[in-house]
């Protein structure tokens, strides 16, 4: 009989689907197009992505999930459902158990609707867990173990820091700042310094291609493409990564005021194991350029990215389900 254990990273940006025995056997953008006269669903995951800022005034592009909860509840069902069965493939004999990971700051009623999502989706049994805690699995620490571990997880929505040990959160910390909130940095940034109106999917291309939170000894530029807003002709502007540490300067520097204040209440033991083990980054967003630094420059700890960062909660959260499970087969 085919295993059916899965743990589910359920993001604002992406969706991972991680399958016991399998891996990461998914990753799609969590976005559905839907259309508003019929009621019907359009296309859901990189497909709609493509529709986002494109579609007629009949056809929205949603994001279901903002800031790590649910924001609109039958399409995150919808969507969970169509995942789940891409992942499994058509030839399930049995309900799958499901771990699903929330950000650490969640309240217990957002906590219950993701497990009724998740039972409506198809599932027999659902354990949620904290993303901290996944990404810490996922990124090879054994939290089990009497020593603090510092996880610094920074997703599309939400950016969670906590100081783990023994397997349970000791301190933590959950902002909504992380991914979407640098795309929007440099959406206002352009449209302050340039004059330029850019859509969402120009500022994450920027971000990836020349975003940057730290000075770098070589600046690197790109050609941005979007809407003069003094002429409302499209213009195209050369933009250097110098201007986009200028643009994500304030927002980079709330998570990082945030790892301070978790730093700040960590107790002295946990403390001092810290400062020996380094801070581990997780999620999308840690793969901004110069981030490492960036932390290390302001809390003199040694930084470092965990090997996978994209996928370390989705495996974190499909570990906790085979650890949950005990390892018993089918």
């Amino acid at each position: 009989m085919q295993c059916t254990d899965i743990g589910i990273d359920l993001g604002t940006a992406s969706i991972l689907v991680y399958i016991r025995g399998k891996g990461v056997v998914l990753k799609e953008p969590s976005v559905v197009a839907f259309d508003r006269d019929t009621n019907r669903i359009k296309a859901i995951g990189e497909d709609a992505r493509l529709m986002l800022g494109r579609t007629p005034g009949n056809i929205v592009a949603v994001r279901p999930l903002r800031q790590g909860v649910i924001s609109d509840y039958t399409v995150t069902e919808k969507m969970m459902k169509y995942f789940i069965q891409k992942a499994l493939g058509k030839r399930t004999f049995r309900k799958p158990r499901i771990a699903v990971c929330v950000p650490s700051g969640v309240t217990e009623v957002e906590k219950k609707a993701v497990e009724d999502a998740t039972y409506q989706a198809g599932a027999r049994e659902v354990s949620i867990i904290e993303e901290p805690i996944a990404a810490a699995i996922g990124a090879g620490i054994d939290i089990a173990k009497p020593c603090g571990n510092m996880i610094v997880d920074i997703g599309g929505g939400t950016s969670d820091i906590a100081v783990i040990s023994l397997g349970g959160t000791v301190v933590s910390a959950s902002i909504k700042i992380a991914g979407d909130d640098f795309d929007e940095a440099i959406v206002r940034y352009m449209r302050k310094k340039h004059n330029l109106l850019i859509g969402e999917r120009t500022a994450e291309d920027m971000k990836i291609k020349i975003g940057s939170c730290f000075p770098r000894a070589e600046a690197d530029y790109m050609d941005v493409r979007g809407r003069n807003l003094v002429t409302g002709l499209p213009k195209t502007v050369r933009v250097s990564s110098e201007e986009c540490e200028e643009a994500l300067r304030e927002t980079t520097a709330q998570i990082v005021e945030t790892i301070h204040s978790v730093l700040e209440k960590t107790p002295p033991e946990l403390a001092a194991d810290i400062a020996d083990r380094g801070i581990v980054l997780t999620g999308g967003g840690s793969l901004l350029r110069g981030l490492e630094e960036l932390i290390e420059s302001k809390t003199g700890i040694n930084t470092m990215t965990a090997e996978d960062p994209m996928t370390a909660v989705a495996v974190g959260t499909g570990r906790y389900v085979e650890f949950l499970a005990g390892y018993r087969e089918d």
